[in-house]
């Protein structure tokens, strides 16, 4: 009996701590369970009460509502995505143009039986095949279309070209084999952002890859055994180094062939080739190349090294480390903005797209675009497919605009900060360096090829030439000109282009000069008009 009193005492205890009230300890229990129904139906009363006191109240004052908890979740969430916005924009930035030719040549039987005697004609070096693997590895195409693209390909009898398919995504590029226009695309290591630009390798399209290698910091050559004398691979190169891509990979692809079957000798025939050529466009061969042999179309030695049991003799990286270890180039961006118009397209406004090459840009700023003046305002700012509040010096953009008609604006027009703008010019001054001169080819009456600008020129004047062992003019008056002769001359220009002397942005000094689908010199840009400053 001591125990159940104690155990009635513990309760009624709890109860009056409950209710704030005491019960008699000598209470029954038929008298303690009425108290509480008698309290349940006083604490309803109060409540309904209180309830249509809060309704009239209601009534007479503005509501002041509280956010719902959904509204909360979703705006903690918005929230919690702005640092993982900032934390992807503070990885490491770059662009990686894929270039080489477009078809493996065999020039004649004696090299067709020194090189290996059933090697037949291979379509390409396999840019976008590589391109397209290199995005299934890091996770950004799934099983599901790989197997459409398998598919598609065995439909047109091309079976082993359905990883290009992942970057050749127009008819036309499917059913020739041929890249057309840039293809683009993004994928992330631990530590890197990447943009690939997939440029076209045949010589038709030249002027696509230009466009390509302009917006970009590295290079990635497709190459297997070429004719390095005249052909695409040699154009691409120079080029490439023009339009200041300092960093070159030279991946040594389709490894697995049979006729190869990672042969270290095949390797180190292409890689022998190669230097020399390397040296002559430019490279810095021991610090700024790196060759490498992988299979773009099984992915081998590409995101992981190649098993010893399939290459014993290659102890060097795998591709995605050769990529991960290249040191981005010095940008500033704290500098006027600059951000060279690739294309252009409506979509709620105005939309414009292009790499910028100084600076930032905020959604809300103010700037000009160059060179019709028209002030413009940031509307939005999307940079890998997603929205950003800021962007700087290095990335791929699309900025919607308002202020300006999409018709407007022309590729190769430049959005530029108001201060410090960019000079828009119809003449310059450069230093001209001739490649190649043929019989017929008029030099004097080009196409200029300076960022995304294409326009045509004229060389009105050759001011000097400079002599190329001691790197200083000559002083003997310039009449005429011979490949490899390296000149000062004045270029006009039809229209206002956007330009400056490499001195002060190296990405928009640098040209090339075509004619009659030939690349015939290379420049840059020394001065500008005194005036050309807005």
């Amino acid at each position: 009996m001591d125990i159940e009193a104690e155990i009635r005492a513990l309760q009624l205890d709890s109860a009056e701590d409950d209710k704030g009230m005491a019960i008699p300890e000598d209470a029954k229990p038929e008298d303690v369970e009425m108290t509480e129904k008698v309290e349940e139906v006083e604490m309803i009363d109060k409540v309904e009460k209180e309830g249509m006191k809060d309704e009239v109240d209601s009534k007479s004052q503005p509501v002041q509502a509280e956010p719902k908890v959904k509204d909360k979740e979703v705006a903690a969430l918005e929230d919690a995505e702005v640092p993982d916005e900032m934390e992807s924009q503070n990885k490491r930035h770059l662009n990686v143009v894929f270039i080489g030719h477009v078809g493996f040549k065999v020039l004649n039987e004696k090299i067709r039986t020194t090189l290996h005697k059933d090697v037949e004609p291979m379509p390409n070096a396999g840019k976008s095949t590589t391109g397209g693997q290199i995005l299934f590895l890091s996770g950004q195409v799934d099983d599901r279309t790989i197997q459409k693209y398998e598919k598609e390909a065995k439909d047109k009898s091309r079976e082993s070209w359905y990883m290009a398919y992942i970057m050749d995504t127009n008819e036309e590029e499917r059913v020739k084999g041929k890249t057309v226009e840039v293809g683009r695309a993004h994928f992330e290591t631990e530590t890197t952002r990447f943009t690939i630009l997939d440029a076209p390798g045949h010589k038709s399209y030249v002027p696509n890859m230009i466009s390509g290698a302009s917006q970009a910091d590295v290079g990635v050559l497709g190459n297997l055994k070429l004719d390095m004398r005249g052909g695409q691979t040699r154009e691409h190169v120079q080029l490439a180094k023009t339009l200041g891509v300092t960093k070159l990979l030279v991946v040594v692809n389709k490894m697995d062939d049979h006729t190869v079957n990672w042969s270290k000798e095949r390797y180190d025939e292409i890689e022998s080739k190669m230097i020399p050529f390397l040296r002559s466009s430019g490279y810095n061969v021991k610090k700024d190349v790196l060759f490498l042999p992988i299979s773009g179309l099984v992915g081998t030695n590409m995101k992981t090294r190649v098993d010893k049991s399939t290459c014993p003799w290659w102890s060097g990286p795998c591709l995605f480390e050769a990529l991960d270890s290249i040191e981005v180039p010095l940008r500033d961006p704290k500098g006027p903005f600059r951000m060279p118009i690739i294309d252009k397209f409506k979509d709620m406004g105005t939309v414009v797209m292009g790499k910028v090459e100084s600076g930032s840009i905020c959604e809300g700023d103010s700037l000009l675009v160059m060179p019709n003046k028209a002030q413009v305002k940031v509307l939005a700012v999307y940079c890998d497919e997603n929205k950003v509040r800021r962007a700087g010096p290095g990335e791929n953009l699309r900025v919607r605009l308002s202020g300006v008609e999409e018709e407007d604006i022309l590729a190769g027009f430049v959005l530029t900060s108001i201060v410090k703008t960019i000079p828009a010019v119809t003449e310059f001054t450069a230093q001209l360096q001739i490649l190649e001169l043929l019989e017929n080819l008029v030099i004097r009456l080009s196409v200029l090829h300076i960022h995304s600008v294409v326009e045509e020129c004229e060389i009105v004047k050759l001011l000097q030439q400079i002599d190329p062992k001691t790197k200083k003019p000559m002083k003997k008056k310039v009449l005429f000109v011979k490949n490899g002769a390296v000149v000062v001359c004045r270029i006009q220009v039809n229209n206002m282009i956007c330009i400056e002397k490499l001195s002060d942005f190296p990405q928009l000094g640098r040209f090339t000069l075509r004619t009659e689908g030939k690349t015939v010199a290379v420049g840059k840009v020394i001065d500008l008009p005194s005036s050309s400053r807005a």
